[in-house]
């Protein structure tokens, strides 16, 4: 990398100069120039284009491993151990995440509603089990409130909703939003916390009248409904972390991005074998 830097910038400085500042010797970076590049280092250099694509089309959150499903897509054959020291080497990284809460005790069940979920991530079907929580960001006009509905079977968000405030109506647009793009059928299970947007007679109803099972997590545990939890982790540090929004107006049209145009259209999910939720569905109603 020192070779590489003095050759660039051997028109404005001497070389003997640079090579005294950087230490090393002038006629091992003659040696450098005049050495012909192998075949291995001309693929690293057309590799490091593809990765930086990669890379930069996934807004910089992707490491290695999601860039390497990237390549393979486009029909490249590298191996990861050789995509990890490209990126390495080059100062390429993936967005890094925050650490794991602390484990909680039990806390008490909810009296409104069972845990009828009970850490049961894994759904056989779509539209079988939904989970919803809600976060908050921070705008310079005030917080914004999220309310997002996962499907369980495909992660995908399938409803949504963003406020001003913690009205209880948040969590009800994103519920209606949810039905009315699934059209589940009767016996649906909406996890939630205990929350008092949840525990409303407006949800409640709604969810009666929608024929839908809603299940609480105990109070105070987050792990009961973790796969929501993830997603706003995932969320906050591949896109909110990195902004300052300057109006709830602003901080909307990025959720909508990610959440939309991003998140359930192309970001590659582990749970899923490295596909979006979006082409995870697609393949799913292929293979029935």
């Amino acid at each position: 990398m020192r070779y590489a830097f003095i050759l660039a910038h051997r028109g404005e400085f001497a070389v003997r100069t640079m090579c005294r500042v950087l230490r090393v010797a002038p006629s091992g970076f003659y040696a450098w120039v005049h050495k012909p590049v192998s075949a291995r280092e001309k693929e690293d250099r057309r590799l490091l284009e593809l990765i930086r694509a990669s890379h930069e089309a996934s807004g910089g959150i992707y490491g290695s491993p999601r860039v390497l499903l990237d390549l393979r897509e486009a029909g490249e054959t590298c191996g990861k151990h050789r995509v990890a020291r490209i990126m390495r080497n080059h100062k390429i990284r993936g967005a890094q995440g925050y650490k794991t809460p602390r484990a909680v005790g039990g806390g008490p069940p909810s009296l409104l509603a069972p845990n009828r979920l009970q850490r049961q991530f894994t759904v056989d079907a779509p539209d079988e089990a939904w989970v919803t929580d809600i976060t908050y960001v921070r705008t310079w006009q005030g917080w914004l409130y999220l309310a997002v509905v996962m499907d369980l079977y495909s992660r995908r968000i399938v409803g949504w909703s963003m406020k001003p405030t913690l009205a209880r109506s948040l969590v009800l647009d994103a519920i209606v939003m949810a039905v009315w793009r699934r059209k589940p059928a009767p016996g649906l299970i909406v996890h939630s916390d205990q929350g008092s947007q949840y525990g409303s007679d407006d949800f409640q109803r709604f969810c009666r009248a929608h024929h839908l099972n809603p299940s609480m997590s105990r109070r105070g545990n987050c792990w009961d409904n973790a796969v929501a939890e993830s997603f706003f982790g995932s969320l906050k540090k591949e896109r909110i972390r990195k902004r300052i929004y300057r109006s709830r107006r602003e901080a909307k049209a990025d959720l909508f991005d990610y959440i939309e145009m991003f998140y359930n259209r192309a970001r590659r999910h582990s749970y899923l074998g490295g596909v979006s939720p979006e082409a995870f569905e697609e393949a799913s109603l292929s293979a029935s």
